[in-house]
């Protein structure tokens, strides 16, 4: 029996779906990219070699209204898949209000080799993510991404990153908004039909460690809160996942 017991407490857990009401548009988003992740494997079959993760290949997706490029001069330093919560406040006594954003929260995941090899599987990952459930773990969904930092407010105007952890120094990196973007028409929605957040470009702010000047969330899934307040608590979060691109270096004048 105590064999039995030490098999089942060291068994493997894995990933829960969060299908929510919007089953349809997750299975769409699933299948895509689990399609991909099966081509890719069928593709590395016929290497010679390994292929080699070189991030000066990594491309940010562009083209998107609204959005500046990065600064000539400045050069990837990591890209993370982020997955947590966009938080939102309600004035209980105006339901017709708006809600307004109260911060973020999210678990960061290293996808730098994925942004340099897989930029197709990269763009996918987030409408993936964001139908499985949120916990506290160093696993992404069914992925094998390592966990490579934290993200919330320091203040209420302060996103901030932490990207140092036990295996690498990357930087502490608090940021001010720069501009932001609506999301594509395309991009992919919540496990409640939520509409996805702005794309945003971030420059960083004094304090900034490991030489990173501006951080983009690009990318979105989900994490748009209602029109009105009708009938939300004061303080609610709404499920989301991203793409950060984190830039280092000095710009050219």
């Amino acid at each position: 029996m105590a064999a039995s017991a030490a098999v089942v407490s060291t068994a493997p857990t894995w990933p829960s779906l969060e299908l929510g009401v919007n089953r349809l548009s997750a299975l769409d988003n699933l299948s895509g990219y689990f399609n991909l992740i099966a081509a890719k494997v069928q593709a590395a079959k016929a290497l010679s070699s390994a292929p080699v993760c070189d991030l000066s290949k990594a491309h940010m997706p562009v083209g998107v209204d609204g959005l500046p490029s990065p600064d000539e001069g400045t050069t990837v330093r990591h890209v993370a898949v982020g997955r947590g919560t966009q938080n939102y406040t309600c004035d209980p006594n105006n339901a017709d209000a708006a809600p307004k954003t109260a911060g973020a929260k999210a678990t960061l995941f290293n996808a730098s080799c994925i942004a340099a090899l897989y930029p197709d599987i990269l763009s996918s990952i987030s409408g993936m993510a964001v139908h499985f459930k949120l916990e506290e773990t160093e696993r992404l969904g069914p992925t094998v991404m390592a966990k490579s930092g934290v993200h919330y407010f320091s203040d209420s105007s302060t996103p901030f990153f932490n990207l140092d952890t036990s295996k690498e120094e990357i930087g502490q990196v608090p940021c001010a908004k720069n501009s932001s973007s609506n999301a594509p028409s395309t991009a992919a929605v919540g496990q409640l039909g939520e509409k996805a957040v702005t794309w945003l470009r971030l420059t960083t702010k004094d304090g900034t460690t490991g030489d990173i000047k501006d951080v983009y969330r690009v990318d979105t899934a989900g994490g748009s809160p209602p029109a009105t307040c009708k009938d939300m608590p004061a303080k609610f979060e709404v499920e989301y996942a991203a793409v950060y691109w984190f830039w280092q270096g000095s710009a050219k004048n």
